[in-house]
């Protein structure tokens, strides 16, 4: 495997990624798209396992995200809507893939972006994964209201964040793994932390709308998600489509269940290609 680190340019500025490359043949290339407050790392321990099963994988750091490029301010907070990230994520694959349809994978809130580019070009990619993703903006499953969040961050940035979805088990973490998330936290755009909350707040259910696509769909998530897993296995029934649980995971079978989430999914890209 050959990890490269570089740095996407688009139109609203330039995304850092990660492209992972398998030692031998490459049967597709693997798009994954991180959630809120997330970024291409979340994917990274996944990467010795796609590439050993002979996919391509890309990741990068939506528009705002930590090491990204981003506007900032409140004025700034309409550049983060899931119709604009939509957009960068087709830019993304128009600069590093342009001529191949790809495998694509959307985590949490990146669920709700790649919903939103498959409907605007679904012949663009082989098939699907709905990974720790609500239907609905509203059905997060989380004790913070996102309706809430702009205000919480304007008075006390994003430390005050960091405080409200992490304080109570903060403890839990490794040092360098709650010093990684902290600062994540804290190097994303505050801009991009409240447009990301309002856009999210108001998502509509689109199942129907991608059912009717017709692209070959798979839903996982973590067996302990914080968003309830009985919503997203409705979505699966609702989509005519199979729902894989990782056991022993929670919101982030990525960084926990690696291999095991790999498995699942590579058993899916092989039907569907």
């Amino acid at each position: 495997m050959t990890v490269t680190l570089s740095r996407v340019p688009i139109s609203r500025g330039e995304l850092s990624c990660f492209d992972a490359m398998p030692d031998g043949e490459v049967k597709g290339t693997v798009v994954m798209v991180p959630g809120f407050t997330g970024s291409r790392e979340d994917f990274l321990p996944m990467a010795p396992f796609v590439t050993a099963a002979g996919y391509r994988l890309i990741s990068y750091s939506q528009l705002g995200q930590y090491d990204s490029d981003g506007p900032e301010g409140r004025d700034a907070v309409g550049e983060y809507t899931i119709a604009k990230f939509a957009l960068d994520l087709a830019e993304v694959l128009d600069t590093l893939v342009p001529d191949e349809k790809v495998h694509l994978l959307g985590h949490s809130f990146g669920g709700l972006v790649t919903r939103a580019a498959v409907l605007n070009d679904p012949a663009r990619f082989l098939d699907y994964v709905i990974l720790d993703s609500p239907p609905s903006g509203r059905d997060v499953g989380t004790s913070v209201d996102m309706s809430q969040v702009p205000e919480l961050l304007w008075a006390g940035g994003n430390e005050a964040l960091w405080k409200a979805m992490f304080g109570a088990f903060e403890e839990i973490f490794p040092a360098p793994v709650k010093e990684f998330l902290r600062g994540r936290i804290l190097a994303t755009k505050t801009a991009n932390i409240a447009g990301i909350a309002l856009t999210m707040n108001a998502e509509p259910d689109r199942v129907e709308e991608l059912a009717a696509t017709g692209l070959p769909i798979l839903v996982v998530a973590g067996e302990h998600d914080i968003i309830p897993v009985d919503v997203q296995a409705d979505a699966a029934s609702r989509l005519g489509v199979q729902f894989e649980i990782i056991a022993g995971a929670a919101h982030t079978p990525n960084e926990e269940k690696p291999e095991e989430l790999t498995t699942v999914l590579v058993d899916f890209w092989n039907g569907a290609a």
